[in-house]
């Protein structure tokens, strides 16, 4: 989006902020998140009472509407409301059971290229950019087809996801990295940063400035997380105050707004992945339909997936 439509957009959304469309003026909305149901605004999360550690409870995957789509998958839509700019953000969910799908890298970057959602083939049920992005090339280990493309970089609270030659899909820890490469059984990989939940719990630093992230920024936000069974979560925020055509912008969430979405959802391991304009996600409907929430920005590596072909 260029600079002159951003600044447009969000003279809109300041205007509607001061207007009071918003209701994100009281102290109470300006640390606080709340879901839209059937019930009316229900707030789920307060800063100043923020869980550290994330268990069994999953309040957002219960407000979930979920649907059915191809390979197995399911995916909903929530309204959340907080402050400022993420007054009214919508937040795409799907669920997966890799044992269902088969999930593979679209390495762009090896040809010079870049990659949009809107062109994953027929046979993608799922897709959505991958890892974190430096110009042209992805951030940090990759490895595609079991052949390692980019070695990885070390950075406070940077894992990786990872694929291995069962399918199963791990979110690893940043200090586990180097390890999971020696062992060699990573099918598919990436590294992004930074990790959002470690076993349910929110890592020190997003729970305490001065270490590195900066908590108060808001984006659009895109992760990645895995249940305890085994299954996983993608999550998409949009803004949702000015109509679909301008759900791309890169409004949203803070980091630890975000990780408290991914806990709320039941992940135990959680991972953020490239955002604001970056941010995109398709998903195959029950139809047969391809269901696109595109980002702005075309970028050097993606993630689909397609229904598993026999191991």
């Amino acid at each position: 989006m260029s600079f002159t439509g951003r600044a447009v957009a969000t003279v809109a959304v300041l205007g509607a902020i001061a207007a009071g469309q918003t209701g994100a003026g009281t102290g109470r909305a300006e640390h606080a998140l709340a879901v839209r149901g059937a019930d009316g605004w229900v707030t789920w999360w307060r800063r100043d009472l923020a869980p550290i550690h994330w268990g069994d409870e999953a309040p957002l995957a219960e407000r979930v509407p979920w649907q059915s789509g191809k390979g197995g998958l399911e995916w909903g839509e929530i309204q959340l409301r907080g402050a400022n700019e993420a007054w009214r953000t919508r937040v795409v969910v799907v669920r997966l059971d890799p044992r269902r799908v088969d999930l593979s890298l679209v390495t762009a970057f090896t040809r010079n290229e870049s990659w949009s959602v809107t062109e994953a083939d027929s046979g993608a049920v799922l897709a959505l950019d991958a890892g974190q992005f430096r110009r042209s090339l992805p951030w940090g280990w990759v490895v595609s087809e079991g052949r390692e493309l980019l070695a990885p970089e070390y950075a406070p609270l940077a894992g990786a996801v990872i694929v291995d030659s069962s399918g199963r899909v791990r979110v690893a820890e940043p200090n586990s990295v180097a390890l999971e490469r020696e062992r060699g059984i990573a099918r598919e990989a990436f590294q992004s940063y930074p990790m959002l939940l470690l076993d349910g719990e929110i890592p020190e630093p997003l729970r305490a400035g001065g270490q590195g992230i900066d908590l108060e920024h808001r984006d659009a936000r895109l992760a990645l997380g895995t249940l305890q069974d085994g299954r996983v979560i993608v999550a998409l925020t949009r803004f949702d105050a000015l109509g679909e055509s301008l759900g791309r912008m890169p409004f949203g969430l803070t980091s630890p707004e975000m990780a408290a979405v991914m806990g709320a959802l039941g992940c135990r391991q959680a991972l953020l992945l490239d955002g604001g304009i970056s941010g995109q996600l398709a998903v195959r409907d029950s139809d047969g339909s391809m269901r696109t929430w595109s980002g702005t920005r075309r970028v050097p590596l993606g993630l689909t997936a397609r229904p598993t072909r026999a191991r």
